[in-house]
């Protein structure tokens, strides 16, 4: 087919300006692996006057982006807007209702309406890919959906936000508490607008539900991830962390077990060895386990210009050789309902403790985990100043119920100054 390949894009921030660029740069390049030539006709953005470091002046504008995705002369609709709702869900709705392909990297949006919109591109017989929507660059839905097809996946694991493994790395290597990295992220750009998309694990969440809807082939379930942000880890965790050979992560994991699907975005504790201890700054990681391949791990950049309009360009390429495959790696109406897992696999917690400096306290401690059914496997208290005592355990596999009972017996003796931090320990 020598035909071109007929983009419209919708969003001119960092990744759409990315595209363009890609596009320009490698126009031969990308015909001649694609099989014919990609151009772009027509893109569309807030602000038509704004300067954005690219020449629009070769395409047409639509101040809509769904008169951009009805266009006669756009193949294919590239959204790249951002939001749940709104413009960019109205716009890929018009483009799968004008039967054109869509690729897109927003998350948000798919973890929340991906089912309905995967039927409706599957019955009108087009394409809605998006690469670019978990961890940037990082091919993991080509590696999911075709790399690893003949496996039964049994975990999706990995740090997925790099805004959060930013400010946990600098906290860690520099001694920087967490108000004032906080604010530096932010001054640098790389919080979202609302910041507790990124730093509450929202972001990170919307991904792992998009990851487990095609490893397990599962409907797309965001509101069954267990949420947890990286806002109550202090200075004192992260060091205490990596005396014990430990580093801090916002970690998310999936698997699907007897208990219904279980997935988790929280911070956890992973082995300063092993590839996720030793993932440093923005990088995103994911660790995919299969029963035939074993463990695979994929490193790179999770976000930015470069890296996330490569994941873009993947699926345009893809679309424009004439590959198809279905949304989430399997037909739309065979992904299966499955009921989030009520309770998330046994695990060792690290725990920190700030306790009344008194005679007996620490047996009313350790009486109150005996009681919960929690045994401790090590402990370990700092020398301290005042009344204060800072007291940290890491307890053997037990359930969260058993150590929520046993942290509310903690709070009951009266002898906790602090609420406790308890931090799941994740075997890698």
């Amino acid at each position: 087919m020598t035909e071109p390949l007929r983009l419209g894009i919708a969003g001119l921030g960092t990744v759409g300006v990315g595209v363009i660029r890609i596009i320009a740069r490698h126009t031969e390049m990308l015909a001649a692996r694609a099989g014919r030539p990609i151009e772009i006709v027509a893109v569309s953005a807030r602000s038509r006057s704004k300067d954005r470091g690219v020449d629009l002046t070769p395409y047409g504008w639509e101040d809509d982006p769904v008169a951009l995705a009805r266009r006669d002369d756009v193949d294919v609709y590239v959204e790249l807007m951002g939001g749940e709702d709104g413009p960019a869900k109205a716009s890929v709705e018009a483009a799968i209702g004008a039967g054109k392909h869509v690729v897109t990297a927003n998350k948000a949006m798919l973890a929340i309406h991906g089912q309905k919109m995967a039927e409706a591109a599957e019955a009108a017989n087009v394409a809605l890919r998006f690469e670019a929507a978990v961890a940037g660059g990082i091919p993991v839905i080509k590696a999911l959906t075709e790399g690893l097809a003949g496996n039964r996946i049994t975990r999706v694991m990995g740090v997925m936000n790099g805004t959060c493994n930013y400010i946990l790395t600098r906290m860690e290597n520099e001694g920087v508490p967490y108000d004032e990295v906080f604010a530096e992220a932010q001054a640098l750009g790389y919080l979202e607008a609302d910041p507790t998309l990124d730093v509450g694990g929202i972001d990170a969440g919307h991904k792992l539900a998009l990851l487990s809807a095609i490893a397990f082939g599962t409907r797309v379930d965001f509101a069954g991830v267990d949420l947890e942000g990286i806002e109550r880890i202090s200075i004192t965790d992260i060091e205490q962390a990596r005396d014990m050979g430990f580093r801090i992560k916002l970690l998310g994991v999936a698997q699907l077990t007897g208990r219904g699907l279980e997935q988790r975005m929280q911070p956890c504790l992973v082995p300063a060895s092993s590839p996720l201890g030793q993932l440093e700054n923005a990088m995103n990681m994911v660790v995919l386990e299969g029963d035939a391949v074993g463990q695979i791990v994929l490193r790179g950049a999770g976000a930015g210009e470069g890296p996330t309009a490569s994941a873009v360009m993947s699926d345009v390429i893809d679309i424009a050789r004439g590959f198809r495959l279905s949304t989430f790696g399997q037909p739309a109406s065979s992904l299966a309902y499955v009921q989030a897992a009520q309770a998330s696999a046994p695990a060792a917690f690290y725990l920190r403790l700030t306790l009344k400096d008194a005679p007996g306290v620490l047996a009313k401690v350790a009486r109150a985990l005996a009681d919960a059914g929690v045994s401790i496997d090590r402990m370990r208290q700092y020398s301290h100043k005042d009344t204060a005592a800072p007291v940290l355990m890491v307890t053997h596999k037990t359930t969260r119920a058993e150590l929520d009972h046993a942290l509310e017996g903690i709070k009951a003796t009266g002898v906790s100054l602090e609420d406790p931090v308890a931090i799941r320990i994740e075997e890698v």
